[in-house]
């Protein structure tokens, strides 16, 4: 996925968002208090305490563009930046109304977008030192997947497979329905181009000699404790080297990384970045 999104790519999500708040009435509060010849001055700020990565600003301008063409947005920071308590990340000047129309379904992909990024940094940074990649998952929201991986990019992270149409992936139930990894990854081999790569999830040291010995090209290793992983790894290297590579799954998180990363893998994937990251606080204020 390249690192960046273009408003025709998720038109339609900004169009909903905008509309579920907005409804069929408008800013009642607003329209009832502004009046429609009204201009202001306004900045957004972000008010998370530890700092954050910056991720949203370019949706926010989206947002504003579809609410209000003659609002100005001025960027003062970029997607992937590293924030500070406090730091402005863009002014935005124009009518009163537009702005507060805006305000909340900007606010909500801009702390939702950097909480991924943020997140996915703090991984990203203890994994980079061992040359450890972190990648996402596709436990996504619905429909928000292009925008959850693209702030896991923003974060230093890595994408793995989109959706299930770009990349093969045996997982359990795949074995399961196929009667076994053997069956599995042979029907696979015989029916797919030769240069597309398969990936097998496996869960026990049986099923790791059978990946093995088929071939694969990755071997996800999953919900493994470290000790385990270790003796996987070892195994693998020893067997195919850096031909296969080896990717954990499962019960990953800040407190076990380092240890993870320190047995030789490849790659982790971790749900958690997308599904569980918490919002960034933002605020968007007058002048």
């Amino acid at each position: 996925m390249k690192n960046k999104i273009y408003k025709n790519e998720i038109l339609n999500i900004i169009r909903a968002s905008i509309s579920e708040d907005l409804g069929g009435y408008g800013d009642i509060t607003s329209k009832y208090l502004i009046q429609p010849d009204d201009k202001i001055s306004s900045h957004i700020v972000c008010k998370e305490k530890d700092g954050a990565v910056l991720c949203g600003i370019d949706i926010a301008g989206y947002i504003l563009e579809e609410i209000d063409k003659n609002i100005q947005l001025k960027k003062l920071k970029s997607d992937g930046t590293n924030l500070k308590y406090m730091d402005k990340i863009c002014t935005i000047n124009g009518s009163t109304l537009s702005i507060l129309k805006a305000e909340r379904t900007c606010l909500n992909f801009i702390q939702h977008m950097s909480g991924i990024a943020t997140t996915t940094n703090r991984f990203a940074a203890i994994a980079s030192l061992y040359n450890v990649k972190i990648a996402d998952t596709r436990k996504t929201k619905p429909l928000l997947r292009k925008l959850e991986k693209y702030a896991v990019l923003c974060g230093g992270g890595y994408n793995h497979r989109f959706g299930l149409f770009d990349g093969i992936l045996i997982k359990d139930n795949h074995i399961a329905a196929a009667g076994g990894i053997k069956k599995a990854i042979n029907k696979i081999k015989s029916k797919i181009p030769h240069s597309l790569k398969i990936e097998v999830e496996v869960k026990t040291f049986i099923e790791l000699e059978e990946a093995i010995n088929c071939m694969a090209d990755v071997i996800m290793l999953d919900n493994m404790n470290t000790s385990q992983i270790k003796k996987a790894t070892e195994i693998i290297r020893k067997e195919r080297g850096k031909l296969c590579l080896v990717e954990v799954s499962g019960n990953v998180n800040l407190d076990n990384l380092e240890d993870i990363c320190r047995t030789g893998i490849d790659l982790i994937s971790v749900g958690y970045i997308t599904h569980s990251a918490p919002a960034i606080d933002f605020s968007l204020e007058f002048e």
